[in-house]
């Protein structure tokens, strides 16, 4: 078994020291976002500010990354949220973490603060600290230029400096973007890290991987949504299907359907914008969108930033939304959080409580107002901390469109309940992924579980939950687990008997769901292409005797010790909360159940995952998962 490898750099003093990763921690834990929360949790002190040079950042790697295995060249960051205070972790597919494998290191712990602006180099093995103060004020795009063009990135641009709340950090044209990534790497007085070598990712069994992986990629090119909708129009597809069933969000949120939906479209992306797909590393489903902006090609929008600064703002320029994510991209930040903090801005614009001069469908400020952000100059520095913090200081709690204090991703839960619910209690706040993504079964997707029943919703929320953290911890792309709905299902269609009896099974299923995580890893003791096929490729590469219930084991494994380190930094259940506006109006003024009924769901929810009624893990959970210790 060949475990991880792990160097700790403490920035302020220039030391570099390998840090040893257990056999027992690698089994239970893997790699990725599970491995980083747990070593959070162990290094980084209580009660430490995020931004403080005491604070620990976690750049890693899933055993999979590198190994040519499909979309599985992710890697992450692990640190406090900036925005929350909790747990926070942040994805990316540029090339840096490849690269950071083939140097030789599966991941790096940052302490402490450079005395000047430096950069991290990985080259061969080595790890040294440069200066890096001729890059200040860059932006990400023009840092990276200046290294070696086969080297991998990971860089900030002005707003990391400048310590923007949602700050993020770039790789290539790709963006850690959530939680504040990008102002962590500000606060350290680095502005990125490089990585070259030409080591190899180690594989137990290469003859074995070969031979699954082949299968596995022929799977998913012959898949109805990574082989066709994905490659076609791009994670932007999903605007038209959000629109129809009342899930886009619009105006802040107010409601879930905007007229000129089309206009913004993922088709009339493909039909008037789209030079070509692209996709990460070893990733067979190529759903990057690429565009032309000033002449120039770069990636494309994602659905999130599509929806946010289109509908959401009211917006229907999809040009200008190509030229807006190039903006924020290189100046380093998250669109989801920047599109809604903007979106909450305009409202309280229009309600007479701040005036920022942003109004709904008027974007003819919002490029200068952006730049403004990234530097913190005027008061659109108050705009870069955030919609939880304007609402504090200006009022309009109520329609502040967060959870724990991140900005909610493109899906309006009344129309989406069990989204509702991931999203207050993700452990990160208000993100779709960390929160089990049960949009794609209730909204968006060919099924269409009851968007408005709380029915079975706790059950499924947990298993998907778990599910994202499971595939995360590989170094896997989560589109991959777009698959695991069968194929047939697409070729019969939403109104097909079949497919509404599917809906109503899957409802029903919480009755088998609910006492499953007591029974794993026993209960799915296999390893199948048509669920986790993840699995079966770790088994291969890592030698560990892994199962479908193993891994979905580690992944709940995962999410209860992130929620340990949320309850031991002072969130507690009351946290697991949203704004009344999605809790308490109707999105239909005429329908009462187009509210999230997160009063019904969430002490299920509890009673499901095996915590108590004020949301701790118990200590039979901690002691059947092996979570050593306790709040």
């Amino acid at each position: 078994m060949n475990l991880p490898v792990y160097a700790r750099i403490d920035l302020t003093t220039g030391e570099v020291s390998p840090y040893p990763i257990s056999e027992r921690l690698f089994e239970q834990y893997i790699g990725g976002k599970i491995l980083g929360g747990k070593l959070l949790y162990d290094l980084m002190p209580k009660g430490t500010d995020a931004l403080a040079p005491e604070s620990v950042l976690i750049i890693n790697t899933g055993p999979a990354n590198g190994t040519g295995a499909p979309s599985s060249s992710r890697f992450n960051l692990s640190f406090k949220n900036v925005l929350t205070g909790g747990v926070a972790s942040s994805n990316c597919g540029g090339q840096f973490g490849v690269m950071l494998r083939r140097a030789g290191f599966d991941g790096l712990i940052l302490t402490g603060k450079a005395e000047r602006l430096s950069y991290v180099e990985i080259l061969d093995g080595h790890i040294a600290i440069r200066d890096a103060s001729a890059f200040a004020g860059m932006d990400a795009e023009k840092v990276q230029e200046q290294f070696d063009k086969h080297w991998g990135k990971l860089v900030i641009g002005p707003a990391g400096e400048n310590l923007v709340r949602y700050a993020g950090a770039m790789s290539g044209e790709r963006m850690a973007g959530r939680c504040g990534a990008g102002a962590v790497l500000g606060s350290k007085n680095l502005k990125g890290l490089v990585a070259f070598g030409t080591k190899t990712a180690p594989v137990e069994n290469k003859t074995a991987l070969d031979k699954y992986v082949a299968k596995w990629v022929k799977f998913l090119q012959n898949h109805p949504m990574t082989g066709e909708a994905l490659p076609r129009y791009g994670s932007a597809g999903l605007v038209s299907s959000a629109n129809a069933s009342g899930a886009l969000p619009t105006r802040n949120f107010a409601k879930g359907r905007y007229e000129k939906f089309r206009d913004i479209s993922g088709e009339t992306l493909a039909d008037t914008h789209l030079t070509r797909n692209s996709g990460c590393v070893s990733c067979p489903i190529r759903c990057e969108r690429r565009v032309k902006v000033g002449g120039k090609e770069v990636k494309g929008p994602e659905y999130e930033t599509v929806g946010l600064f289109g509908a959401n703002i009211e917006n229907n320029n999809l040009e200008w939304i190509n030229e807006i994510n190039y903006q924020a991209d290189i100046l380093g930040m998250d669109t989801i959080s920047l599109a809604g903090t903007i979106a909450f801005a305009m409202e309280l614009q229009e309600k007479g409580m701040a005036d920022f001069g942003l109004h709904f469908g008027d974007i003819d400020n919002i490029k200068d107002v952006i730049g403004k952000i990234a530097r913190r100059e005027g008061i659109y520095s108050e705009l870069a901390n955030g919609s939880k913090w304007l609402s504090e200081k200006y009022g309009g709690k109520e329609f502040a469109i967060h959870a724990k204090g991140l900005e909610m991703a493109s899906y309006e839960p009344r129309q989406s309940v069990g989204m509702g619910l991931g999203y207050a209690t993700a452990n990160r706040g208000g993100c779709h992924l960390n929160g089990g993504y049960l949009a794609l079964i209730e909204s968006v997707g060919v099924l269409s579980v009851d968007k408005n029943s709380p029915k079975g919703k706790a059950e499924l929320t947990v298993m998907f939950q778990n599910m994202m953290e499971a595939i995360s911890a590989g170094g896997f792309c989560l589109f991959t687990a777009q698959a695991v709905i069968p194929a047939f299902f697409f070729r019969l269609g939403p109104t097909h008997p079949i497919t509404r009896f599917a809906n109503g099974a899957l409802a029903s299923a919480r009755f088998l769901l609910r006492p499953m995580w007591n029974l794993l890893p026993g209960l799915i003791p296999f390893n199948t292409m048509y669920l986790m096929p993840h699995a079966e490729v770790l088994k291969h590469v890592t030698g560990l005797k892994m199962t479908t219930g193993k891994l979905m084991q580690a992944g709940e494994r995962g999410y209860n010790t992130e929620r340990l380190f949320n309850l031991r930094e002072g969130l507690t259940a009351k946290d697991d909360s949203l704004p009344d506006r999605l809790t308490k109006v109707p999105q239909q003024a005429d329908d009462p159940k187009t509210i999230v009924p997160l009063d019904k769901m969430l002490p299920r929810y509890y009673k499901v995952r095996g915590w108590d009624a004020n949301g701790v893990p118990t200590p039979q959970k901690l002691r059947r998962l092996g979570i050593e210790g306790a709040v």
